[in-house]
C-alpha cells in the first residue's frame, strides 16, 4: 500500500510532520504495523478473537452499552 503526501512550500517541518502522523493513522498502516510487530501464533489470533466474541455476548446481556466507533 503507497501513501503519498506533498510538502508544501513554505511549510513548517512540524506541520507536514503533523500532517504525515494523521495520514498514517488514517490509512490504518499504524495499526497494522503494531499487529505485526511480533509472532502471533494462529491459535493464540483464535483465541484472541474468540475471547473479544464472548466478552462481547455477555456486554450484551448484561445491557451495557456496546463501544462506540471512534471518528476519523
Amino acid at each position: 500500500m503507497g501513501l503519498r503526501m506533498r510538502v508544501h512550500d513554505r511549510e513548517p517541518i512540524g506541520a507536514a510532520l503533523r500532517r504525515f502522523k494523521k495520514l498514517i493513522e488514517r490509512s490504518g498502516m499504524k495499526g497494522e504495523i503494531r499487529a505485526h510487530e511480533y509472532y502471533e501464533k494462529p491459535s493464540e489470533a483464535r483465541t484472541r478473537k474468540e475471547v473479544r466474541r464472548l466478552k462481547a455476548i455477555r456486554k450484551a446481556q448484561l445491557g451495557l452499552p456496546a463501544k462506540k466507533p471512534r471518528p476519523f
